[in-house]
Parts: structure tokens; C-alpha cells; sequence
């Protein structure tokens, strides 16, 4: 049975921590434990399940129990996000996914907190101060269902038009693990499938799809009921649970899972803010939103 999990460290526990063609390293920073991981080859990536690229997870304490220390937790991730940022020019952020369906309305609530700046310029911006924004747009695009239109041609009729020199995708995963819910952040320039995390894969979102590098930003909020089942009961007894005929679509979330939405989009969308807008404090940022 194949265990289904979004996260690239999840992929490197069942495939083995020894692979060739995978760079793996940790540290820890403001009580969270931050890991990165570069797969480099055809093999590795076949073994593995993950695309070509750098996968950069952050573990921190449970949004839903613990929510100080914010702003070291912001800086931090904001810092990580940077990394896989061009230098300058503008900025596209899609909020991927229902914002109607808590589980996988993460990318829609981030979304909202962004800052979009691409309009603010001239002789406005720099009475204001605002002269050092980083030009960034932010959409929403829903899901196929509700627009009829999917997501990737959404995102590449908006790239085509406004032209940005990177896409910034949010998004709902799914972890293996129940403990990973609400505590993961994973961070990726190696694209993203929307609607993964509950299972609805659309075409791919990467670069050669959309024709500018995709940074993927997701938060696990559910966990695959059939890979949950064979964590807990073997293999052979998750079958039994789960006959081919049923289970294969269902996921368990957590009872709070409105909380973790919530929190998560909001420390994803400061992250995001101040990733993006370095020559402002976060305090100002805030200010701003």
C-alpha cells in the first residue's frame, strides 16, 4: 500500500534516509526545527515521489495549543521562504483551494492577509513611505467547481497577462501523521498539484507548466484515512478497514481544525509579508495589513 503524505520528509521516513541523489540537513531556531532537503536526481525522485527541486520543512509547536513567540516564528519562516525568492520584480500569490471547506481553506485565507502592492506607486508611494514596497499582486482563484475554470489556467492567464517573476502558491497538504497536523510547514521551489492536500490533483503548477518558478507554501491539515489505518493497524488490517471499494477518499482531520486554519493562514500570510517586504519591520507590516 502506498502511504500518501505531501511532505517531502514523510517520503524520505518510508523511502529510507540513505538515498543518493538526496542532500538532507537540520537546525533548530526559535524552538522549531527546520530541515531541507534537495532532490537532485531522476532516481532519487522516483524513489522518493517528490519532484526535482528543494523542500524546506519547518516543525514548530502546535498552532492550536501554543501561539506566542510569534514574531520569531515569522522572521524565521519568512527568512526560509526568501531564500527561494528572485531578487526583485513583482510577485504573483495564489491562495489555492475552497475557502468554504475549512480543511482546505488555507490557501484562500492566506491569500486575504497579503499585502497586495503592485498598484501603489509614484508620487503617493513616496509621500507615504511606501516607496520601498516590493510590487506584489494576490489572487484567489476558487476551485473548478465553483468557476468553472482550473486553477491552472487561471494562474497562467493571470501570469501571461501581469507577468511576474515568480508565482508564490498556498496551499492545504496532507501529512501521514496526525502529530504533523497544524505544527508543519512545508516550503518548495519544486511546484505544486492544487488541491493535494484532499485529494483532488489538478495539473501541476511549475515552471514549465506556467513558464515562471513556482514557490509552494502549505500546511498539513489532514491526514489520508487509509494511511492513518495502516499506521496504527499494520498494513494487512487497514486493507480490511478499508476495502478497495470504500475509504479510499476519506481523511481525518482534527476537531479543531477551524482553529488551525485560522492560525495557520495567519502565520502563513505574516511569514509571506515579511519574506517579501523585507525593508519593513514586522511591526510595520502590521501596521499595514
Amino acid at each position: 500500500m502506498q502511504l500518501r503524505t505531501d511532505l517531502a520528509i514523510e517520503a524520505r521516513e518510508v523511502a529510507g534516509e540513505h538515498i543518493a541523489g538526496v542532500d538532507f540537513h537540520e537546525y533548530r531556531e526559535n524552538d522549531m526545527k527546520i530541515s531541507r532537503l534537495t532532490v537532485k536526481t531522476p532516481r532519487a525522485k522516483q524513489l522518493l515521489g517528490k519532484e526535482i527541486g528543494t523542500y524546506i520543512t519547518v516543525e514548530l509547536p502546535s498552532l492550536t495549543d501554543n501561539f506566542t513567540g510569534t514574531d520569531g516564528r515569522v522572521n524565521t519562516i519568512g527568512r526560509e521562504i526568501r531564500r527561494l525568492l528572485p531578487v526583485n520584480g513583482l510577485l504573483l500569490v495564489a491562495g489555492l483551494g475552497n475557502e468554504e471547506i475549512t480543511p482546505d481553506a488555507l490557501g484562500p485565507k492566506t491569500g486575504a492577509r497579503v499585502l497586495a502592492t503592485r498598484h501603489i506607486g509614484g508620487e503617493l508611494a513616496r509621500t507615504a513611505g511606501l516607496d520601498r514596497l516590493r510590487p506584489v499582486a494576490v489572487v484567489n482563484p476558487g476551485v473548478t467547481g465553483q468557476t468553472g475554470i482550473e486553477t491552472g489556467e487561471y494562474i497562467l492567464s493571470v501570469v501571461k497577462r501581469i507577468r511576474p517573476n515568480a508565482v508564490i502558491a498556498v496551499d492545504a497538504l496532507a501529512s501521514r501523521r496526525i502529530e504533523r497536523l497544524g505544527r508543519t510547514v512545508q516550503i518548495s521551489d519544486a511546484g505544486i498539484s492544487p488541491g493535494a492536500g484532499v485529494g483532488n490533483h489538478r495539473v501541476r503548477l511549475n515552471q514549465d507548466t506556467i513558464g515562471v518558478p513556482v514557490i509552494a507554501i502549505g500546511v498539513p491539515t489532514v491526514v489520508d484515512a487509509r494511511t492513518f489505518a495502516n499506521d496504527l493497524l499494520g498494513d494487512s488490517l487497514s486493507r480490511a478497514a478499508f476495502p478497495p471499494t470504500g475509504g479510499q477518499q476519506m481523511v481525518v482531520i482534527p476537531r479543531e481544525i477551524d482553529l488551525l486554519t485560522e492560525r495557520a493562514s495567519r502565520l502563513l500570510s505574516f511569514s509571506l509579508n515579511a519574506a517579501m517586504q523585507n525593508a519593513f519591520t514586522l511591526k510595520e507590516l502590521v501596521s499595514l495589513m
